[in-house]
């Protein structure tokens, strides 16, 4: 599980970073929001990837069965903010292009 989740986080990134150093804003736009799901990823990775067990003590239950709800609780917030920030972002793309005409990252219309 941990391989799945190892190899998710570092195609996720390096497609983020990718789209990133594309010329057009809806690229970068996207390309951020993949590299903040990997970071929620790696996040979620931190705290111990453990499966059906519960994130609150019980008696008689070891807590280092426990699955850690700080991580979880991160991540949560985490989604909300990015949430937050692209919708702010699409909206800053639709202005600039209704404004500029364009939605190149450098203002030009082509690449020499």
């Amino acid at each position: 599980m941990e391989l799945v989740l190892s190899i998710a986080i570092g195609v996720m990134t390096g497609c983020g970073v990718w789209l990133i150093l594309r010329p057009r804003t809806y690229q970068v736009i996207v390309g951020l929001a993949l590299l903040s799901y990997a970071v929620n990823l790696f996040i979620f990775g931190v705290g111990g990837v453990k499966s059906n067990l519960p994130p609150i003590l019980e008696d008689g239950v070891v807590s280092s069965t426990l699955s850690d709800p700080v991580p979880q609780a991160l991540v949560l917030t985490a989604i909300v903010i990015g949430f937050a920030t692209t919708a702010l972002f699409l909206v800053v793309l639709l202005a600039s292009r209704g404004l500029t005409g364009n939605d190149h990252v450098d203002g030009r219309n082509e690449r020499k």
